[in-house]
């Protein structure tokens, strides 16, 4: 299990899991940052990601507001 930061078109933290799950159903460019210090899988895309991880918004570091998981490329 990791705790990944989303960036949407490589430049833009979603603010929200509905901002995410709109980008990621108008097919943008999503891309997750592995945040662990052990075992980092470093930036990959949806498909890559597994069931365990979580995505943590809008800044893994600063602002926790909201925790999502990528199922079949949909967020849950």
């Amino acid at each position: 299990m990791s705790n990944f930061q989303a960036w949407v078109d490589g430049t833009v933290k979603p603010a929200t899991k509905k901002a995410l799950r709109e980008a990621l159903a108008a097919h943008k460019d999503v891309r997750f940052e592995d945040t662990s210090a052990f075992d980092n899988r470093g930036v990959i895309t949806a498909a890559e990601l597994s069931p365990s991880d979580v995505i943590v918004g809008p800044c893994v570091y600063t602002k926790r507001n909201w925790y999502a998981n990528i199922k079949n490329g949909k967020v849950v």
